[in-house]
């Protein structure tokens, strides 16, 4: 029902289905978040990455989803006796969390490509006409990967978090490549950025702003971080050499 001062009108409206669902790695529990049910096995393979258990493509064997609500990733990797150490970041209902051993150490040498402006343009009109959920509901972000002159994946989550990991869960499966630029309709925070860079994604842009920590690992990692970014213009924070005019 829509209230205004003229009065009432019943109306009906679309929302987001948003469900829980548990990530298990070799048949461990691992986590869990809410999420909207789609790309649910790159989700899988992208929260473990954030998580530091999943750390290159090649790892993943297989993945399961459990119409129950869980996910079972099957991967070749050290399965360590203790739970990683985890930070809790700026993702609503703890969906931001990432290991600890990814804020630290150096960053490996990024997959290097460059984009044109033209490019940007085409990217994001793409990107944003994948999915009607965006405007009908108001309450979905998206995020894809450009590469080679097209749009290689596109995922949308009810958190900006989730949908990153589902791109990277994309290339951990070798679905998508890793070089080349991503872009996000949610805010650049530390922890976006640095999955982005950990998994050598080397251009990161968002419709809206980076945070001072973003933009920081940003400059460690060398990523050309784009802000605001909009047919015609963008605000690059750092290393704008790769965007091409």
């Amino acid at each position: 029902m829509v209230v205004t001062a003229s009065g009432k009108e019943e109306r009906t409206e679309t929302l987001a289905i948003e469900v829980p669902y548990k990530v298990a790695l070799n048949d461990k529990e691992i986590g869990a978040s809410m999420v909207l049910a789609t790309g649910l096995e790159e989700f899988g393979a992208g929260f473990l990455f954030g998580q530091g258990y999943i750390t290159k493509p090649g790892q993943v064997r297989e993945v399961l989803v459990c119409p129950e609500g869980r996910i079972s990733v099957h991967a070749d990797v050290e399965e360590g006796s203790e739970p990683k150490e985890v930070i809790i970041t700026s993702g609503c209902g703890g969906t931001g969390k990432i290991s600890k051993e990814m804020l630290e150490g150096a960053f490996d040498p990024l997959n290097e490509c460059t984009i044109t402006l033209d490019e940007v343009n085409q990217f994001i009109r793409e990107m944003l006409a994948q999915s009607p959920l965006g405007p009908a509901t108001h309450c979905i972000h998206g995020c894809g990967l450009w590469a080679d002159g097209k749009l290689q994946g596109f995922y949308e989550d009810v958190g900006r978090h989730n949908a990153v990991d589902k791109i990277i869960g994309a290339i951990l499966m070798g679905r998508i490549p890793a070089s080349g630029a991503v872009y996000t309709t949610g805010r650049l925070t530390s922890d976006m950025v640095l999955k982005c860079a950990r998994i050598g994604i080397p251009i990161v842009m968002s419709r809206t702003s980076p945070s001072s920590l973003g933009l920081a690992i940003a400059k460690r990692a060398g990523v050309t971080l784009v802000g605001y970014a909009r047919h015609g213009r963008v605000n690059v924070f750092n290393a704008p050499d790769r965007i091409i005019v």
